[in-house]
């Protein structure tokens, strides 16, 4: 049972209606995460700010949906597992074993792999990593810039694993269950 409520979008006001009608006309509906940040339209904003940011960055739509799944198993949130899951498949057509392997951490291209590596040691050691963990990733091919948006793709990521492990979010999504509990 959800211990956040999700607004209808049919009956919300003022900046959270503004916000839910253009989420509605790019994605076609609005996600339960997004309808239960409307009850805070500074977090709602917050959220979609960061997110469209981030997908303008150096990175690129399919690492940003490697390390969300990533981070999303490291924290256990089934909504974003699910969520990511389903984008990450039909939208920006990864194949489900690249998806699965993304979970653990792991890829088949090391470039990548080491940025997962990376996003999952930000999130086990809270953000406190070494100085050899920076070296790491950036000997993979990585820059400063592209360094500091993992770390913002990571920081993306945990604000909605926790807000939806808190909410407990109705998943809207094909379910997928975190394997590490």
């Amino acid at each position: 049972m959800t211990r956040l409520q999700a607004l209808d979008p049919k009956e919300a006001t003022g900046q959270s209606k503004e916000l839910f009608n253009g989420i509605q006309s790019k994605l076609g509906m609005v996600p339960n995460m997004m309808r239960t940040m409307g009850n805070s339209p500074a977090v709602l904003q917050g959220y979609l700010n960061l997110s469209d940011a981030l997908g303008k960055g150096s990175l690129g739509g399919r690492l940003g949906e490697l390390i969300a799944l990533a981070v999303a198993e490291a924290n256990s949130c089934n909504y974003c597992l699910s969520a990511h899951s389903f984008i990450g498949e039909k939208l920006v057509l990864i194949d489900t074993d690249t998806l699965h392997m993304a979970r653990e951490g792991r890829n088949k291209d090391s470039k990548v792999a080491a940025a997962l590596f990376f996003a999952q040691t930000l999130v086990e050691k809270r953000g406190r990593v070494s100085s050899d963990d920076v070296e790491t990733v950036k000997a993979a091919g990585y820059s400063d810039g592209e360094v500091g948006e993992i770390v913002a793709h990571v920081a993306l990521n945990v604000f909605t694993n926790y807000f939806n492990n808190t909410a407990n979010t109705d998943i809207d999504f094909p379910v997928v269950e975190a394997e590490t509990v």
